[in-house]
């Protein structure tokens, strides 16, 4: 059953929504009373004349918090509320008709979004990245096309990126390899190897920039990252929650991951003369084994997470 959404929305920004959901693919038609609505596979959007915007589908949180909540100065017809203690409220009605309140994100005027790509991955880097957005940026970020890393083409990725990174305080750490299995031996676990990068791309943003809050993806206990701050991060409002990657700084930082660990993977198949998969499927099993036949089984550990049972399987 889908759900619907309805929100006065200030129809002077009409064209700033239009040019964002052409930007993500929706097609558009006409229809009596309205300045368009628009459909892409999972969701209908109506623009009305009176400024009423009904949203209907599936994927509605991500619609809000990406598309919606990106463009400034939406108001609330009981649908975006400010509480009294910074959070944004959500209210989605249902097709029976009731209206439920949910807690959609934190709605702060600075906070540092994180992510991290490459940890499913058995070649290659584990990369985190940190994005911090503010008032100063944006309005700048809103207008390109940032979204989950996961529902982004490559190419597209490495397009944004560059863009995201001239208008943003970012920081992305790369744990190559070798590293990376030096770190896994010492704290024996992925969930603990990725609180410490996560702590570092924030520590790293706050020596460049003050900032008070900050957003990551819920991967494990949520004293593992502030555990693993230091000095500049130790009296941060940290969040952490599913789905994250809904959030702008957090999406933004995604790209950022992405886009890196895309790079150093070719990179290493351009220096070994191997064209590396990504993710641990069969395929790559044969590549490692391969590998391992031309470079040695001791010069895995410099292009692969040796931890995977991947590594097993090639004995």
């Amino acid at each position: 059953m889908n759900n619907t959404y309805t929100i006065k929305f200030d129809i002077e920004k009409e064209p700033l929504l239009k040019q964002k959901l052409e930007t993500n693919g929706f097609k558009f038609q006409d229809a009596p009373y309205t300045f368009w609505r628009a459909q892409n596979n999972n969701l209908t959007a109506t623009l009305y004349k009176s400024g009423k915007l009904l949203v209907q589908g599936k994927g509605i949180e991500d619609f809000i918090s990406v598309t919606l909540n990106s463009i400034q100065g939406l108001s609330g017809d009981g649908l975006l509320l400010k509480a009294q203690d910074g959070k944004m409220l959500n209210q989605v009605q249902h097709d029976n008709g009731q209206v439920k309140d949910d807690i959609l994100k934190p709605k702060y005027s600075s906070w540092i979004g994180t992510d991290e790509s490459g940890k499913g991955d058995y070649f290659g880097p584990l990369v985190v990245a940190g994005v911090l957005v503010d008032e100063e940026n944006i309005k700048k970020l809103s207008g390109f096309n940032i979204q989950d890393s996961k529902k982004m083409k490559d190419s597209l990725i490495e397009r944004v990126a560059p863009q995201i990174k001239a208008n943003s305080t970012f920081s992305v750490v790369v744990i190559n390899p070798l590293k990376y299995n030096e770190l896994y031996s010492k704290f024996k676990n992925l969930n603990n190897l990725l609180a410490w990068g996560h702590a570092r791309v924030i520590e790293n943003i706050l020596e460049k920039k003050p900032c008070q809050n900050a957003l990551s993806d819920k991967f494990g206990n949520e004293s593992l990252i502030k555990n693993a701050l230091m000095k500049n991060g130790k009296t941060i409002n940290l969040e952490q929650r599913t789905k994250a990657e809904s959030d702008l700084a957090v999406a933004a930082a995604s790209i950022l991951a992405r886009n890196e660990f895309v790079q150093r993977i070719k990179n290493l198949s351009l220096e070994h003369g191997m064209d590396f998969q990504k993710g641990a499927s069969p395929k790559v099993r044969e590549q490692a084994s391969a590998f391992v036949k031309k470079y040695g089984f001791e010069a895995l550990k410099n292009i692969a997470k040796l931890h995977f049972k991947t590594t097993k399987e090639l004995h």
